[in-house]
């Protein structure tokens, strides 16, 4: 009973005079395959008895623009609205939450009174873990692993795999064809530090999904802390 009472007051969202209640605060977007934008719609109403006007709204994120349908910013009470997010995706995969901030009336420019979330479930179809490698300066050169994971009910093939930076050297094993595939990731020194891309290009047939990035690092070790 208790978690339902905080479910219902945090849809209720207090302005200045008045409050808007959203049907949902977080909304959840399923991608298709090869979607490139997706949109969340926020649905609202004035349920008080006063008019409620939204003075500003953004996004925290430039991969997502907002609307307010009609363009429209005062609503008297029992009118109702929406809230559009629009996401473009880019190089986007998995799960991301993205928000998007209201402020109604006299909210101060710090702090909005409304905070809503989509909820952006992209699919994976070719999945690189870990997506980033990493050795010490003046370290080992030991040789770590990229895994390269196929997600779709088709095969793929990783076709190439090639590292911008040339003091990072690749191997390419097939642990099954069109299902999984190791990189080996060997720096030829750790004299210094450096940082570099791995390109990894795939027959995918879908656009988006075809290439994927990792990136290595040669970085200076973390000074361990001391205990008083």
């Amino acid at each position: 009973m208790r978690a339902l009472l905080l479910m219902c007051i945090g849809l209720v969202l207090p302005g200045f005079g008045g409050e808007l209640t959203f049907e949902k605060k977080l909304e959840t977007v399923e991608v298709p395959l090869d979607g490139r934008k997706v949109t969340a719609d926020f649905k609202f109403e004035n349920k008080s008895d006063e008019e409620v006007r939204i003075a500003k709204y953004n996004a925290t994120c430039s991969c997502m623009t907002v609307q307010v349908k009609g363009g429209k910013l005062s609503y008297a009470p029992g009118e109702s609205g929406v809230i559009r997010g629009v996401f473009d995706m880019g190089n986007f995969s998995g799960t991301v939450d993205k928000a998007v901030q209201i402020w109604v009336d006299d909210d101060s420019e710090g702090m909005p009174s409304i905070t809503l979330t989509a909820r952006i479930h992209i699919p994976v179809l070719v999945e690189v873990e870990p997506k980033t490698l990493r050795w010490d300066v003046g370290g080992n050169t030991d040789s770590q692993v990229l895994t390269i994971s196929m997600k779709h009910d088709e095969p793929i093939k990783v076709t190439s795999a090639t590292s911008v930076n040339p003091h990072f050297e690749l191997e390419l094993k097939t642990i099954e064809e069109g299902a999984k595939y190791e990189l080996v990731v060997t720096p030829t020194d750790t004299e210094t530090q450096r940082i570099g891309l791995i390109s990894i290009e795939t027959d995918c047939s879908i656009e988006k999904h075809a290439k994927q990035r990792a990136y290595t690092i040669v970085r200076s070790p973390t000074a361990p802390i001391q205990e008083k």
